[in-house]
């Protein structure tokens, strides 16, 4: 087909395709000797828009030759550093455009973050997340739950490297200026109790720590200095899924728990089924579930994480979002979409 034909199969202008053909990129099928004409196969399209999607992420040329032309490995470290770097530009840029806002409106970058809360939700979101939070000599700020106001919004999000949870609240009016605190878990359990005995709660944030105001009183949050593990990267990283699962959240939570004792367990999907059994063990419990885009291939789990992390869920029935073996499985409920859970699957065969 001729280049104007082409280009507009494959959305790349063509004058960006002589461009590819002289840097060696993508050359044409044929080039008429006579008039110079280029000439393209439908064989060179799969091609042609891997090479325009890497260059509208902003992939430079070099790098688009590694992953079209190198060795797999060396693609997927080249792409991996790209994806690292608009990280760094997302963040870098979000956080300019939330300085420059502050500016507009004249708050003062020292101002303080207040917002208004449902007591009620506030203390739900505790119970929800603090169990994904995990005490570590190393990493101390996995003891703790990040608290943020930001967008509008509210998040508390835990992690213990293996279970990471995320709840979003909605103030009952608009959040201030963004702020991030580390508040230690077992701390923050006692002040959901408090709070859920009052209709509302005024979380407020500044350099001089954090409290929570409420017509009973105030309570100060205890703070820990340290760097979060960077979640929305994680969460932004996260392939879409390829199978989705919903099963009874309860039912799967206790057969989860039954092989508690185990190093691992596994979920075998058929069409209208998920069978849970201990990893090379022969007991094992059947339960209905909907398989969604075909059954996914067999999976582990740690039993105590996997349960944990469906009691810490709400409604009768859950769906697992799996991209693969290897990558965390979302935990998500439809009575609740503001709460997420990522479950991070064992390697099965490692498990002795």
């Amino acid at each position: 087909m001729s280049i104007s034909t082409f280009a507009r199969r494959v959305g790349i202008a063509p004058s960006a395709l002589r461009f590819y053909d002289d840097c060696r990129i993508l050359r044409p099928a044929r080039v008429d000797a006579a008039t110079g004409y280029r000439s393209y196969s439908p064989g060179q399209e799969a091609r042609a828009r891997l090479l325009g999607s890497l260059r509208e992420a902003g992939l430079p040329l070099a790098e688009v030759a590694l992953v079209l032309d190198g060795p797999e490995e060396t693609g997927r470290e080249v792409l991996e550093l790209h994806l690292g770097r608009m990280r760094e530009r997302t963040e870098a840029a979000r956080a300019a455009v939330a300085a420059a806002l502050r500016a507009l409106s004249g708050t003062p970058e020292d101002a303080p973050a207040r917002v208004r809360l449902s007591g009620a939700e506030l203390a739900g979101a505790i119970r929800q997340v603090v169990p994904a939070a995990a005490p570590d000599a190393e990493y101390p700020v996995l003891g703790c739950v990040l608290v943020e106001a930001d967008e509008g919004e509210v998040r508390l999000v835990a992690t213990d490297r293996y279970r990471l949870s995320v709840r979003v609240l909605q103030p009952l009016e608009p959040a201030g200026p963004p702020a991030a605190v580390l508040v230690p878990a077992d701390a923050l359990v006692e002040l959901g109790q408090w709070a859920a005995r009052s209709a509302e709660v005024t979380l407020e944030t500044g350099p001089d720590g954090c409290r929570l105001t409420s017509a009973a009183g105030a309570r100060e949050l205890p703070t820990m200095a340290g760097e979060f593990p960077m979640y929305r990267e994680v969460l932004a990283a996260m392939a879409p899924p390829a199978h989705r699962v919903i099963v009874s959240r309860t039912a799967l939570r206790d057969a989860a728990g039954a092989f508690g004792e185990t190093p691992a367990v596994t979920l075998a999907f058929g069409r209208d089924e998920v069978t849970v059994a201990p990893h090379g063990g022969t007991a094992a419990t059947v339960l209905p579930a909907i398989c969604q885009d075909g059954p996914a291939p067999l999976i582990g789990f740690d039993p105590a994480v996997l349960a944990a992390a469906l009691e810490t869920s709400v409604g009768p029935d859950v769906l697992l979002e799996i991209a693969s073996v290897t990558t965390p499985v979302v935990v998500r409920s439809a009575d609740q979409g503001s709460f997420t859970t990522l479950v991070m699957p064992v390697a099965l065969e490692y498990v002795r």
